[in-house]
């Protein structure tokens, strides 16, 4: 099985001026062509470290992607590098020359001398055609291994890499295939889901089982590489049943979709509506769901209660429920919930009232205890959590906790 390694290169990048979404975009394109990615290596602009670079990861890929460093200033010195790499020399290329002067001349404007650097290509290297800027990448085979340098500039290294060096892959690790499935799970935590899995998670095994993990929602990512896209695609799709089988309702969807697009998709699947009484999370559980196009359909209200003197006046909640449970309370979570309800007259209602911190707390209720109640015709259903962080990691557990609690009401 052929793997990649990925070099990103400039200072800019080092510093997080630039954020290197390079990478991640390379990451993904070469994983659904069927090579995985075997590690990321970030330099500066400096020949030696771009050489190591490319030494290290020629010894972890046989094939390797390096970014940026191929503009016509004094610090873009991948080609020099490259040329130090690959033994050889700089070249000069009367054809790139004019292509870069051409590139000039169509926007009305005289080539800068500095861009000639551009036309040098290492000795025994190929240039790549850019077809929206002025830096040629360059592609060269050596030790069983492909190297190719691409522009920095994200337009130009995605249609590079598409028209350039996606057909030299192709050919160069036909006969492997990868298929990835992503199931996202919520309700339990990743160590504890990595127990339940017990030995379809152990490393080397082939699909492998990997593990993220995101403001509460863990996504296992089942990678099955074989030498057809269909043998890969079966073991993947046998995998998916194993792990359903052993998570059951942890899962709740495959792919990309949040928790508020799969409840808002059974929302309307069922025709059925919801009303929010948010407290803490003020307005964090509207917010997500609302940002789902034709979140219309199903959520028709939402109040901020974020005082007492709100959840009294809005949503009727009594004054001596306050007074006798605390405005952080399962009971009051309730009557949050079912003074929305009614008032809105939708099927279903969320109420969250809790301690978001960092003020605010007591010794019986610190900071990140959350009740959260859903009710409908059917019943209600209140749960108590602490969650553990900052803020705004509080509030975004809360309000996720609220959509999967939804999601599994729904399903019942």
């Amino acid at each position: 099985m052929k793997k990649a390694s990925i070099v990103s290169i400039g200072n800019e990048v080092l510093s997080g001026q630039t954020i290197d979404t390079n990478a991640a975009y390379l990451g993904r394109e070469l994983l659904w062509v069927g090579v995985p990615v075997a590690s990321f290596h970030t330099v500066g602009d400096e020949i030696d470290t771009i050489v190591r670079a490319l030494s290290l990861a020629g010894a972890d890929g046989e094939i390797v992607l390096a970014t940026g460093g191929l503009g016509p200033t004094d610090d873009d010195l991948t080609r020099q590098a490259f040329a130090v790499f690959l033994g050889g020399e700089l070249q000069f290329h009367d054809e790139l020359l004019q292509n870069i002067q051409g590139f000039f001349a169509g926007r009305g404007l005289e080539m800068p001398e500095k861009n000639r650097i551009q036309a040098y290509i290492p000795a025994g290297a190929k240039a790549l055609a850019n077809n929206l800027g002025t830096a040629p990448g360059i592609i060269a085979e050596t030790d069983g291994r492909v190297f190719a340098a691409l522009p920095g500039v994200p337009s130009e290294m995605k249609q590079m890499f598409a028209e350039s060096v996606l057909p030299e892959l192709r050919r160069f690790a036909a006969g492997q295939a990868v298929v990835v499935r992503k199931l996202r799970c919520f309700g339990a935590g990743e160590s504890a889901i990595a127990e339940m899995l017990g030995p379809l998670m152990q490393r080397g095994r082939n699909p492998l089982v990997n593990c993220t993990v995101e403001s509460g929602v863990v996504t296992l990512h089942i990678v099955a590489t074989a030498q057809s896209q269909d043998e890969a695609r079966q073991m993947a799709d046998e995998d998916e049943k194993l792990l359903r089988n052993v998570l059951g309702d942890l899962i709740y969807t495959t792919g990309e979709s949040g928790l508020a697009e799969v409840v808002g998709q059974e929302l309307t699947r069922r025709g059925k509506t919801l009303a929010l009484a948010e407290s803490c999370t003020g307005g964090v559980l509207a917010e997500l769901l609302t940002d789902i196009p034709g979140a219309s359909r199903y959520f028709t209200h939402g109040w901020i209660a974020y005082s007492n003197a709100a959840k009294t006046g809005e949503l009727g909640v009594a004054p001596e429920l306050i007074e006798l449970h605390g405005a952080v309370s399962g009971e009051v979570a309730l009557a949050m919930a079912r003074g929305a309800r009614a008032k809105a007259r939708t099927d279903f209602a969320v109420g969250i009232t809790g301690i978001a911190g960092p003020t605010g707390a007591t010794e019986q209720k610190p900071v990140g205890l959350v009740y959260i109640c859903i009710d409908s015709e059917e019943g209600y259903e209140v749960k108590c959590r602490r969650f553990i962080g900052d803020r705004d990691s509080i509030r975004h557990r809360a309000a996720q906790t609220a959509l999967n609690m939804l999601r599994l009401r729904l399903k019942d």
